[in-house]
């Protein structure tokens, strides 16, 4: 059987997350062209746009996505150096773009490869780094004077982080454009939340190989306003379009809500006491015992495969990737609890409570004075001062 090309073998690399060969495919590639830059543009960019496709298609999901990202970060690793002995450091930079993941997310893998592809197409590039506060950013954009920000995220959090960014911004009255990417980020989540409370320009960004074209549309002296105006009636339209899009749902009244809550019968089925009440710590919990009560479900669903566990490991689309990736979970487990890197501590506490009305209520402890058997009295909430009977839950 021939040997299949180094491009096709990098896109094989690619899709498929393997980079126990992308430095040999790397320098294959490199010496058959005439610059480095080339196998960027080319051969990487094209296994990348292959893995954009398939995600958004649904045929390939966040955990592969990741580990595709990491196979192109170590080839650009490889790449850098000839193409930053090939430039002159003459050349005059197509613009200034500043580059942060938000507070609270410290992924960075996406915005790295977003820094190396615009770097790689002669964009100045600040990265400011992962877990920035807004101030940061804004200060840092103004004093360097950057032609564009651009915002990276992972976790769903990070999306309001962002809104606020946009709203500061609006705030100063800045015009700086906003590139909005990640993979928790989407066209809708820019369109409804972002775009309205930002006047300088905002565009979702789906994937690097997507940045350097946006980039150049956005900081063109010609294609710029037109760009950025089609940009804010596309996402206008889609703001119009979008509560269309969403079934009516039929909610109860909350007093049908309230007449359909939990009915308890406490005279047939009196509630065990605890044995103690209070305040409890654990200072030093055995890593191992927790594992068999972890629920994978929020776990798989933060890596966006869709399904309850375990069930999604019979789904028959779904249950390889899920396998994959709770192997590797249960494999940083072992090297966290073996190495002694993680250490589990608790505090938990015990309390008397019953409900009033719609409301939870915890009772003080009781006094010593206090006769066997007499109510105890309410912490002062809001809740107890309504005056209604309370009852025990």
């Amino acid at each position: 059987m021939a040997r299949a090309t180094a491009a096709k073998r990098i896109t094989h690399s690619l899709v498929k997350g393997i980079d126990e060969f992308v430095t040999q495919d790397m320098e294959e590639a490199r010496v058959s062209v005439n610059r480095p830059l080339e196998v960027i543009e080319g051969h990487l960019m094209t296994g990348m746009n292959i893995v954009g496709d398939l995600f958004g298609e649904g045929k390939m999901f966040l955990p592969q996505v990741v580990k595709s990202a990491r196979v192109m970060k170590k080839a650009v690793a490889y790449l850098l150096p000839y193409i930053e002995a090939e430039a002159s450091g003459k050349q005059q930079k197509a613009g200034k773009i500043l580059l942060a993941t938000v507070k609270g997310d410290v992924h960075d893998i996406g915005k790295n490869i977003v820094g190396v592809v615009l770097g790689c197409n002669n964009y100045e590039i600040i990265d400011i780094g992962v877990m920035v506060p807004p101030e940061k950013i804004i200060e840092t954009a103004i004093r360097e004077q950057v032609d564009i920000i651009g915002l990276s995220g992972l976790i769903t959090p990070s999306l309001d982080e962002m809104v606020f960014v946009a709203k500061e911004l609006e705030r100063i009255g800045a015009k700086i454009p906003l590139l909005i990417g990640g993979a928790t980020t989407s066209r809708a989540h820019t369109s409804i939340k972002i775009d309205p409370v930002y006047s300088g320009g905002v565009v979702h960004v789906l994937d690097a190989s997507r940045a350097v074209t946006v980039a150049g549309q956005l900081l063109g002296k010609e294609t710029g306003p037109i760009y950025k105006k089609a940009i804010a009636e596309e996402y206008a339209n889609f703001r119009i379009e979008y509560p269309n899009r969403k079934k009516n749902k039929a909610f109860r009244s909350l007093e049908e809500a309230r007449e359909a809550a939990l009915k308890i019968d406490f005279d047939a089925m009196p509630p065990v006491p605890a044995k103690q009440t209070g305040v409890f710590t654990i200072e030093k919990q055995d890593l191992r015992e927790l594992i068999a009560y972890i629920d994978w479900s929020p776990f798989i669903w933060t890596w966006d495969l869709h399904g309850k566990y375990p069930d999604i490991l019979e789904d028959p689309e779904l249950k390889e990737h899920a396998k994959q990736l709770l192997n590797d979970a249960h494999d940083m487990l072992a090297d966290l609890i073996e190495n002694g890197k993680l250490v589990a501590k608790a505090v938990y506490g015990i309390f008397p409570a019953g409900s009033l009305g719609d409301d939870i209520v915890l009772y003080r402890r009781r006094e010593p004075q206090q006769r066997a058997g007499a109510p105890t009295d309410p912490a002062p909430t809001r809740s107890a001062r309504r005056q209604r009977k309370p009852r025990p839950i």
